[in-house]
């Protein structure tokens, strides 16, 4: 199973709400309300997007945050990387040094093109499509509720 941290996910959903109110600048205090998160959560995930350049911050009476570039030009990659650093699946793919079996692992040069294949996964979507309903559904035929010719038609 692949488990994002819990901050990484709640940075993701911090960056959504920024995406979804593109407009106006939110306070932490107004984040962490409309999301639902704790206030402390919400003013260090801001603090951390800021930092990687994803949200800017502005103080004052009507300062708050607001996404430093389009939601469609942010993936949700950048944001989990703000939040959690590199991608990587398991510790040998990003602590190196931390790992005894490093030198004789069969598995270890396989977890680089894994992590990249679910880094890129993750590149491919942006925080608009994030935002956007139904973005992910799948395409369903519509459904007729005429019969078909064949289908024998019955009168009451």
């Amino acid at each position: 199973m692949i488990i994002l941290s819990k901050l990484a996910d709640y940075g993701v959903i911090v960056a959504t709400h920024l995406a979804a109110f593109p407009e106006r600048q939110a306070t932490a205090a107004a984040v962490a309300a409309e999301t639902r998160l704790p206030r402390a959560t919400a003013a260090k995930l801001l603090k951390a997007l800021a930092h990687a350049g994803l949200a800017t911050a502005a103080r004052g009476p009507s300062g708050g945050y607001r996404l430093a570039r389009p939601a469609k030009a942010i993936s949700v990659a950048e944001v989990v990387a703000a939040i959690d650093g590199d991608i990587g699946l398991t510790q040998c793919s990003v602590h190196v040094a931390e790992c005894s079996r490093t030198t004789y692992c069969p598995t270890r040069p396989h977890w680089a093109a894994i992590n990249r294949a679910v880094g890129e996964a993750l590149a491919a979507v942006s925080l608009d499509a994030m935002v956007t309903p139904g973005a992910f559904a799948r395409r369903m035929p519509a459904l007729s509720t005429s019969p078909e010719p064949d289908e024998p038609r019955f009168s009451a």
